[in-house]
């Protein structure tokens, strides 16, 4: 084929002439020593404590004094994000507000007592966390929708891993300091992870992994409500599948009346045909709102009306009204189990933050304003450690509350304040009605909120995208539901990281090819047009972290490529290799067993009398690679900025061989 650009065709001449553009080489070699660990950190820390600038200058005459209150103005903003949004807040506004707080109030706390039975905690104490929290993230939160409150998953998270340090039915009063304990602890990791910038951490749950853990959870909170939907009085504190199912079918040949089932059945059907209306007519959204809060009530005067409760109908009986009251003396953060108090608690923190930060984003992105994931763990940290301190256990973002609360209008965190004002009056005021609610009626609730934790069709999107994800979602599916919710995690985990691990194990090697006509370089195996350049073999590492795990792999590939070209060129009288260009500009870091691998290739190379060329290295690469002297094996002349330049002197220096296409 014709050469693709206008080159002088005498063997004197390169292909592309190297005097024609600047030398780039010393760039390369010239740059600033890259941020040392040390000051990476303490950029980090500064970050994270040091408020952003006002852009404004400090203005003449500003001295000191107001230099100084402008920097704490703007640190309270940062952390109280109230006082940036509160000063153009409107009458308007607060109006939307109230009407979408007493919205999601109809809804919170109904839920929130529901929720108190799967943590195993008595009912009060759902809505003590449907108060103090949501008070909290109000002054403190940047998502202007999110509901703050007890979620499903995190008390079921919650009740099965506590229960197995102590009995919430022979020991209340100790299972109860583990819960405020562990809340504590999860409140103090999520202030961490916000301060220190540890967001990467809740990263760890890829969202494959999420997808498959909550389905697997919504199924074993639903199997879990058939002790009060059926009315059972023994049932298992196992979490998995098979277990539940021998406890449900033991439990049957006992005495049971079918009025608890038929009371779950129908409010269920009411609270889901509810929901169908709600979604099919948008105005009517506040229907399916209040649906769980009429189902109490109703369900509440019929067993009164009735007197159920004297013919086998569970009811709460008993539930403590008034204030929130401190919890403070029973938080033990130097007892016997403090080691596996801390270990429940970083598993709820992200699964909390997890779940917050997803809700939060999904209609921040709605709304069109960017949710600051840092400020929100802060916020998140900051309820959790202050509800632990009056007898709330751990709260975050609910997804069906904040559905709720942003199609009620709500347009700022005050709907979380009223919403938290009318569940502080219902403690002082309704808690004695109360009494006689069923227990079948608070199963349905929890049933009717289990449909949106299972997503089949992502799910399916993530088997179509990517087999590996979807086994990750699988492993941690299968995990919850036949194991528990640590397998589950566990499960996801593993899967994820051995990804990670066989990816860095086994990276992409490509031979490089140039596109015609232009001076760019790709992979010849996804561009089969791309065309290679006699006597030059450039090679690109598809690597960030060239180390250890995959050194030798990617060594031991190379040079089996220049010896299978070398021999090939020999066998057929073909032009032989003269250099190879190790491409190396998605190599953004090298340990020592990367540069002894890059010494290696050079000496085979040397042995086999062809020149090496690397050519776009990464900062701390080039940094490394000068300290240990492999710029000098190598030759600096020999280190490009690209590799069209690195190409280039390879072909000038075999004297100028032309390029074929």
């Amino acid at each position: 084929m014709e050469a693709s650009a206008a080159v002088d065709s005498s063997p004197a001449a390169p292909a592309f002439e190297v005097s024609a553009r600047p030398d780039t080489r010393k760039l390369v070699l010239s740059s600033p020593r890259p941020p040392s660990l040390r000051e990476e950190v303490v950029g980090v820390v500064g970050k994270a404590f040091r408020p952003r600038a006002s852009g404004s200058g400090s203005g003449s005459g500003g001295g000191r004094a107001p230099r100084c209150a402008s920097w704490v103005l703007t640190a309270l903003q940062c952390v109280f994000p109230v006082l940036q949004w509160g000063r153009g807040y409107t009458l308007e506004s607060f109006r939307s507000d109230v009407m979408a707080g007493l919205t999601l109030a109809s809804l919170g706390i109904p839920q929130s007592i529901g929720y108190a039975n799967l943590a195993k905690l008595d009912p009060q104490y759902g809505l003590y966390t449907s108060v103090v929290p949501p008070l909290i993230y109000a002054v403190m939160g940047t998502s202007r929708e999110i509901a703050i409150g007890p979620v499903a998953v995190v008390s079921l998270l919650l009740s099965s891993m506590i229960q197995k340090i102590a009995d919430p039915a022979a020991d209340p009063a100790t299972y109860r300091s583990l819960v405020f304990t562990v809340t504590f602890l999860a409140g103090v990791f999520q202030v961490s992870f916000g301060l220190f910038r540890l967001g990467f951490l809740v990263d760890f749950l890829s969202h494959a992994a999420i997808v498959g853990f909550m389905a697997g959870a919504a199924i074993v909170i639903g199997m879990q409500q058939l002790k009060g939907l059926l009315g059972l009085s023994r049932f298992t504190n196992s979490t998995d599948v098979v277990s539940v199912i021998k406890a449900v079918y033991s439990a049957l040949h006992d005495p049971w009346h079918p009025g608890n089932f038929f009371i779950g059945c129908s409010f269920l059907i009411f609270i889901l045909a509810t929901r169908f209306i709600g979604r099919r007519y948008k105005k009517f959204f506040w229907v399916s709102a209040i649906s769980p809060l009429i189902s109490v009530i109703l369900s509440t005067v019929a067993v009164y009306a009735t007197r159920a409760d004297k013919h086998g109908v569970k009811i709460i009986q008993n539930v403590h009204a008034g204030l929130n009251p401190s919890s403070a003396k029973q938080i033990h953060l130097n007892g016997p189990h403090t080691a596996e108090c801390a270990k429940i608690a970083i598993i709820c923190a992200v699964i909390a933050l997890t779940e917050a930060i997803a809700v939060g984003r999904s209609f921040a992105s709605i709304r069109g304003y960017k949710l600051d994931g840092n400020k929100e763990m802060l916020a998140m940290g900051f309820s959790n450690v202050a509800g632990s301190l009056s007898s709330c256990y751990v709260a975050t973002g609910s997804f069906s509350r904040t559905a709720v609360n942003f199609s009620a209008g709500a347009r700022s965190t005050v709907s979380n304040i009223v919403m938290s004002v009318t569940v502080l009056i219902t403690l002082e005021l309704f808690m004695k009605f109360l009494y006689y609610t069923p227990m079948a009626v608070l199963a349905s609730i929890i049933l009717s909120a289990l449909p949106g934790l299972i997503d089949i069709k992502e799910a399916h999107d993530i088997w179509k995208v990517d087999k590996m994800d979807f086994l990750t979602c699988l492993g941690a599916f299968v995990g919850v539901l036949f194991g528990s919710v640590e397998i589950g995690l566990a499960v996801a985990l593993g899967i994820s990281f051995a990804k990670i691990i066989i990816q860095s194990l086994r990276p992409q090697v490509e031979v490089l090819g140039r596109l015609q006509g232009t001076n760019i370089f790709c992979s010849i195996r996804q561009y089969p047009v791309a065309c290679q350049t006699p006597s030059v073999l450039p090679i690109r590492i598809d690597t960030s972290f060239l180390c250890f795990i995959n050194a030798t792999v990617i060594k031991e590939r190379i040079i089996e490529w220049v010896r299978g070209e070398v021999e090939t060129s020999d066998g057929k009288n073909r032009e032989r290799v003269q250099a190879v260009v190790l491409d190396l500009s998605s190599v953004v870091n090298i340990d020592t067993s990367g540069l002894a691998a890059l010494e290696d290739i050079h000496k085979e190379l040397v042995s086999l009398g062809i020149q090496m060329a690397i050519a776009s290295p990464g900062w701390n690469a080039v940094q490394k690679m000068k300290v240990s002297q492999v710029v000098d094996r190598v030759g600096e002349d020999w280190i490009f900025m690209t590799v069209g330049e690195a190409v280039e002197a390879c072909l000038a220096a075999s004297k100028g061989t032309a390029l074929e296409c």
